[in-house]
């Protein structure tokens, strides 16, 4: 074959690329070397994520922030173009690339997709230079999976709407200057533009996290925060709109996830290849070399998996129930092999001088958040049988 097999990508996924995919990931990849990957571990031991705002104008210049998105000063790339950046922000560390995906996928999607023209023309510009943070308000306290039973409400007084609740779990919430809350109001599920500067709202950081450290995640606080009538999303009504925010983010999650992975895969191969035990390499034992054959199975699959869906969703074909697929493979998938790279790398495995546990920590959060497994499995149970079996 005159073909070199190549370790890094051993399925020639690359040949499936266009020229400016290609471009665009390997940009983004050469922007988290340089400015987040030599950081990201101190950032995760500190729990924190500075200069988070000089870091956002960094990636609006870049225009990964809503680049999937048509307009408004987005890039408007095309779903694989933005999967593939997700993978390369998720390489470097699951936190920033929650920083994009709650920033696009979530906020300016849910005001893209239901908001006015002149909610879209006051906002998405801004987010999309970096110049403004957003943060989505629709996990609670008491309902995560059930977001249909949510609590926080939203009252008419005059023309106002009066918001009280509580959010939870909520990236970018301490560093927003816009939230979009998802409230129940008397005629259902209403979401709503909220200035973090409208009296009555605070957004207090969160503590204590083992995952996600390097990423901002807070709790939104609404008591008798009065919202002028314009704030209200006017198509974002009922629980179709926040859902279809979700499934966007979820997209993201699939080819990040991959990323991950791909990164703890990378860094064991590395590892065995130099650690010698017994007068040899580990890399040249039978158990490791299974282990670093079943590894890189799960990851390219994965991959596959990934940009087939962004195929279908360039096409305007992908369905939720696929994505649902997409997320419950490719982060369990994930997940499992950080778990396997960690026994390769033994007790260095638990150091932060490697990122394999910082990855396999934070995986343990992208397992639940936007949709855990368990609802994702429950996703396609109905689609394949018909049978819901939510309740």
């Amino acid at each position: 074959m005159s073909v070199p097999f190549d370790p890094r990508d051993p399925l020639a996924v690359d040949s499936l690329l266009s020229a400016e995919e290609i471009d665009i990931r390997d940009t983004v990849r050469s922007f988290c070397a340089e400015n987040i990957t030599p950081h990201v571990a101190e950032w995760f031991e500190r729990g924190e994520l500075p200069g988070v705002r000089d870091l956002a104008r960094e990636m609006g210049k870049l225009g990964l922030l809503g680049m999937h998105l048509q307009g408004y000063g987005c890039a408007g790339t095309s779903a694989v173009a933005y999967g593939l950046a997700c993978l390369e922000l998720e390489a470097c560390d699951s936190g920033i690339r929650s920083l994009v995906s709650v920033q696009g996928s979530l906020a300016m999607y849910a005001i893209w997709r239901w908001g006015s023209e002149e909610q879209k023309r006051q906002w998405l510009p801004r987010m999309a230079a970096g110049e403004a943070i957003g943060c989505f308000g629709l996990t609670e306290p008491d309902h995560g999976s059930d977001p249909g039973s949510m609590r926080t409400s939203a009252r008419r007084d005059g023309t106002d709407w009066v918001l009280n609740g509580r959010k939870m779990w909520i990236t970018n919430g301490s560093v927003a200057d816009v939230a979009v809350v998802w409230a129940r109001a008397e005629d259902g599920v209403r979401g709503f533009v909220v200035p973090t500067s409208a009296p009555g709202f605070s957004a207090p950081l969160m503590h204590r996290k083992m995952s996600l450290r390097a990423s901002v995640t807070s709790e939104l606080v609404l008591d008798d925060v009065r919202l002028p009538a314009d704030a209200a999303l006017p198509d974002g009504t009922g629980l179709k709109a926040p859902l279809s925010c979700l499934n966007e983010a979820r997209y993201g999650i699939v080819w990040g996830a991959v990323g991950a992975g791909r990164s703890a895969l990378e860094t064991a191969v590395d590892y065995a290849g130099t650690r010698v035990q017994f007068g040899r390499p580990i890399a040249g034992f039978q158990l490791t070399q299974a282990k670093l054959a079943d590894m890189a199975l799960e990851i390219h699959k994965a991959l596959l998996l990934a940009l087939h869906l962004g195929r279908l969703k360039d096409a305007g074909r992908l369905r939720p129930e696929q994505v649902s697929f997409g997320k419950l493979n490719n982060v369990r998938e994930a997940l499992d092999v950080c778990r396997t790279a960690r026994t390769i790398l033994g007790a260095n495995g638990i150091s932060l001088e490697y990122p394999v546990i910082r990855h396999m920590n934070n995986l343990e959060s992208v397992l639940t958040y936007e949709g855990t497994a368990e609802m994702h499995a429950l996703v396609i149970g109905q689609a394949l049988t018909g049978i819901p079996a939510f309740r």
